[in-house]
């Protein structure tokens, strides 16, 4: 009889986990004692910002990312919101751009200069206001630059249509607070865990709930989708409090798999990298990440390996996959938060190998920085993935130019500005940088579109003239 591995062969068996030596941390950071579940870390290829400890409302920091070591106690803040901020996230589109909610009810939209700040920031470029009590989450559109997705402590999510600073739906259909949100890869489902133990595929732009799973038994806590796989991961607590994670269908009509992980108590975090299938697992408290790979059969959900580590982790943030180091090989990058240390560590996910030339197999097309279609046509129903680039090639990420801070404020499609009448000629030529900036990568894409129909009409007619000079030569 012959014998068979219970592993199937994998390069990514032996990944292991490289914590950032000492010169490459971020010292001397106050981070914020909240006990809500976020990351309140958020990282890009050019800065690092943090949810930071604020006296008199919230505040985070951004640290240009290529000056580690010792924060000055006196680094200048992104301070304008009333109240402790709950959430940030980088937009994936533009690296100075970043949104931020909070207890203060609103999510406001802030440009952050080329080289960090030099004073305090507490003019934001947008004031979303639609949440009647907290704003706890944000989540941007994975695939078009000018929406925003926000989910408040009014178990309501608003959808924001950025290029016209209007919330343009409410989703209401969970009763209680919304734990965590999705979505899949080209943004046309959005899965929500909530408060009620109930999971939700979602269609964004209806509201309507597609799927429903009731997970009486367990209650779960974090949910992602994986990927192109139609399949969404969750994380959360079984009926006998010990954490679990499980692999559905995206017809959540029953789970996949089920894994039970340990009897710790904090959130397990679930991080999926599409590019290589594999997923990470981090808990709120824990020292460790352990890591899978998953693939659509069985065993679907296959461990590798466990970064270890003593220091408890607040939060992480991820590198987008555009800003790792190839040359060494770096699948994902993690940047931990240390609150005892007041520390900010990079932890690396490296393949080893010991080619020096590029890996093309371990760093497959990406998702680059260029909008795939504009707010109006998402909203008009229409989908489209992401726009891919190679890390092999020269990568240049673009300055939004022209974007300034501006006190516009914005109330469920109502725009409120301060009864001055130069200041109301500031605000609109505000919105028409905003509106030009959003609109430029739509433009971008249908030039290319356009290029790419003139190149192929051009070969159409380069083998027609060699077919006719073929036959006259005949």
């Amino acid at each position: 009889m012959s014998w068979h591995s219970m592993y199937k062969s994998s390069k990514f068996r032996h990944v292991y986990g490289k914590a950032g030596s000492r010169e490459q941390c971020y010292e001397g950071i106050p981070i914020t004692y909240s006990v809500h579940d976020s990351h309140f870390c958020a990282v890009n290829p050019k800065f690092l910002a943090v949810v930071t400890e604020s006296a008199g409302g919230g505040a985070f920091l951004v640290i240009p990312l290529h000056k580690p070591g010792r924060i000055d106690p006196h680094h200048p803040k992104v301070c304008g919101h009333q109240g402790s901020v709950m959430d940030i996230r980088w937009s994936p589109f533009m690296d100075n751009i970043i949104a931020s909610s909070s207890e203060d009810c609103t999510v406001r939209i802030w440009q952050i200069p080329d080289g960090g700040l030099r004073r305090n920031m507490t003019e934001a470029l947008m004031i979303l206001i639609g949440h009647i009590r907290r704003a706890g989450l944000i989540e941007w559109h994975p695939t078009c630059s000018g929406i925003l997705l926000s989910a408040g402590y009014d178990c309501k999510i608003l959808i924001w249509n950025l290029e016209e600073g209007v919330a343009v739906k409410m989703i209401d259909s969970h009763p209680d607070v919304i734990l965590c949100m999705s979505f899949n890869t080209d943004g046309s489902l959005l899965a929500t865990s909530c408060k009620d133990k109930k999971l939700c595929i979602i269609d964004p732009r209806s509201g309507k709930v597609l799927q429903e799973a009731d997970c009486k038994s367990t209650r779960v806590n974090r949910v992602v989708f994986l990927g192109n796989l139609k399949r969404v991961l969750t994380t959360g607590v079984s009926r006998w409090n010990t954490r679990q994670i499980a692999l559905w269908d995206q017809d959540l009509s029953a789970p996949i798999t089920e894994e039970e992980i340990d009897g710790l108590s904090g959130v397990l975090f679930p991080f999926y990298d599409a590019d290589t299938h594999m997923l990470y697992l981090a808990g709120k408290g824990d020292g460790n990440i352990r890591y899978y790979e998953v693939s659509p059969e069985k065993p679907f959900l296959q461990f590798l390996m466990e970064f270890r580590s003593p220091a408890p982790q607040k939060g992480l943030g991820v590198m987008p996959k555009r800003g790792v180091d190839v040359s060494e090989c770096e699948i994902f990058r993690f940047y931990k938060l240390v609150t005892l240390k007041g520390l900010v560590e990079p932890i690396s996910m490296i393949v080893p190998r010991r080619s020096e030339t590029y890996q093309e197999d371990i760093f497959p097309m990406t998702a680059g920085t260029e909008s795939a279609l504009s707010a109006a046509e998402w909203l008009s129903g229409i989908d489209r993935g992401p726009l891919l680039i190679s890390l092999k090639e020269a990568y240049k990420r673009p300055n939004p130019a022209g974007l300034r801070a501006s006190k516009r404020v914005y109330s469920h499609g109502l725009v409120k500005v301060l009864p001055s009448t130069t200041y109301s000629m500031i605000v609109l030529s505000h919105k028409q940088l905003l509106k030009m900036v959003f609109k430029q990568q739509d433009e971008i894409r249908k030039l290319k579109d356009e290029l790419g129909e003139k190149d192929e009409r051009i070969r159409q007619l380069e083998l027609e003239l060699k077919n006719l000079r073929n036959t006259g030569s005949e």
